[in-house]
């Protein structure tokens, strides 16, 4: 009798623990499905049911996907790509962040919703508009023409102000009574505090740059400016029946996302708390 209620909670808990099991499983399935067709044969593909891990495994599909286009030039690209991003969205977000989040002037929560409604834009509404602006400037496949309508994120925005609006108004007060100006506050005091959400800011730029395949693939043209997304679908379209070779250049775009993110978890958990703060 008196193990029933030390009991009862079990049975929920396994339930509960069964359910992340099976969605974890059902999320992982995709990935795992991806790693084992990449080291196929180019016809063990169409064998039923195809194995999740062959025997034995061709290794060498790696190497010989990743030469048969110029990967190496589509790495390097969505790297630089990724970092002028980083160091765009940061500047651009940062400042107008403290504009709206600690200055005074007519109209800033007006502007702060307008800015806000952009998120309700589709992304895809805004390619053909883009392109056009890039197109009038003579920067198609060219590194101003890709990198300059992503320099400003709207996320970033909302993010670094409900993260300013958390520091003590009275670190920016006291400064102000020795002295210290707008910039000085914003140098010396905002952004040293503000570490853990610029670096979050940063971690989540960089991220969507490398696996940014909308904007790359219609503002570039030749193969020397494509990005690694890019590239993995030209792939496909060079080598469409060869499903292991497609797999194995997939693979290899998606392990640095996978390092960076399980170097700096706690920065992508950080940007969830950070987006949900008042």
């Amino acid at each position: 009798m008196s193990d029933g209620p030390a009991r009862a909670p079990v049975l929920p808990a396994a339930l509960a623990w069964s359910g992340v099991a099976l969605l974890a499983f059902v999320m992982v399935l995709p990935f795992l499905w991806m790693l084992g067709t990449s080291l196929m044969d180019e016809l063990g593909v169409f064998r039923f049911p195809p194995p999740i891990i062959p025997a034995p495994p061709r290794f060498a599909n790696y190497p010989e996907a990743l030469t048969a286009l110029p990967f190496g030039r589509f790495f390097l690209n969505s790297l630089l790509f990724a970092l002028a991003l980083v160091v765009g969205q940061v500047a651009t977000s940062a400042l107008a962040a403290y504009a709206l989040a600690r200055l005074e002037f007519p109209g800033r929560d007006r502007i702060f919703a307008l800015i806000l409604s952009v998120i309700m834009v589709p992304a895809i509404v805004l390619l053909i508009p883009r392109f056009l602006i890039i197109a009038a400037l003579g920067w198609v496949d060219t590194w101003p023409g890709l990198i300059s309508t992503e320099l400003v994120s709207v996320w970033g925005i909302f993010l670094l102000r409900q993260f300013f609006r958390s520091i003590p108004k009275e670190l920016e007060e006291a400064a102000r009574l020795d002295g210290a100006g707008d910039w000085t506050v914003f140098t010396r005091i905002i952004l040293p505090l503000s570490r853990p959400a610029l670096a979050t800011l940063a971690l989540f730029a960089f991220v969507d740059a490398w696996k940014n395949f909308q904007w790359p693939l219609i503002a570039t043209r030749s193969m020397g400016m494509r990005t690694v997304e890019v590239g993995v679908a030209s792939f496909h379209s060079l080598y469409y029946s060869n499903w292991p070779y497609q797999m194995a250049a997939a693979v290899a775009a998606l392990v640095p996302i996978l390092v960076l993110f399980f170097v700096a978890q706690r920065y992508f958990v950080r940007g969830i708390q950070l987006t949900g703060m008042k």
